[in-house]
């Protein structure tokens, strides 16, 4: 079965990242009987000026959107839009908007135990729907023991700068590729495909790149006999 390798650059405080992230896994499930998917996630931070303690997320937001109207606005229709997808959205629960590095290493390390999809589910489930303040500590370790992480093992990485230097490469990374906005899916190392595009948006795309060949060029091979 041929493979399509899907890098998705995400925050887990972008509520487009958490539909686009419904919707390519309907694509997925559609497609499964003709590709096999391989799925990783690369961080981003859409807010890296917040402090480790947050802010108030509905004062932080009407700032951001610039007004109270303008918030209520905007928040109603990715609810709604949410909803469509199977997802219940809850900005009245959100009381902190975090800073999401830690977040993003508690990822990093869920990848490393074969947890990463489960993770990022949790974090996404937990901020949009749940309400839960991500700022601490406790809480970051909670919703990772849930999905299979140890508590004591999350803390260490919590109390320590383990995953920082990965979680910055990665971000550095994906500025070069000219990534500014999420989420933006990377598809076989080629394709650029950005925002939370119709599910059907994404099966065309996935059977049109999956039955492509591969780009060849020069190299060298095992037993070659010119290199």
């Amino acid at each position: 079965m041929k493979k399509i390798k899907i890098d998705i650059v995400s925050d887990v405080v972008c509520p487009w990242c958490y539909i686009g992230k419904r919707r390519i896994e309907k694509a997925m499930e559609q497609l499964k009987d003709q590709f096999e998917f391989d799925i990783t996630y690369l961080p981003f931070e859409l807010n890296p000026h917040i402090p480790k303690s947050g802010f108030n997320q509905q004062e932080y937001l009407i700032k951001k959107f610039g007004s109270a109207e303008k918030y209520e606005q905007i928040t109603q229709h990715v609810t709604t839009i949410a909803a469509g997808e199977g997802l219940r959205f809850n900005f009245q629960n959100q009381s902190v908007a975090p800073n999401t590095r830690d977040a993003h290493r508690i990822i990093w390390l869920a990848k490393q135990e074969g947890k990463q999809a489960s993770m990022k589910e949790a974090f996404l489930k937990a901020y949009f729907e749940e309400g839960v303040d991500l700022s601490k500590n406790e809480n970051l370790a909670s919703i990772a023991d849930g999905v299979g992480l140890p508590v004591n093992r999350v803390l260490s990485l919590l109390n320590s700068d383990e995953g920082l230097n990965e979680v910055i490469a990665a971000e550095q990374q994906n500025y070069q590729r000219g990534v500014s906005g999420v989420p933006f899916y990377i598809v076989n190392n080629q394709y650029g495909i950005s925002g939370a595009q119709p599910t059907e948006v994404f099966i065309r795309a996935f059977a049109e790149i999956g039955n492509k060949p591969a780009l060849e060029g020069e190299a060298c091979e095992v037993d070659s006999q010119v290199c």
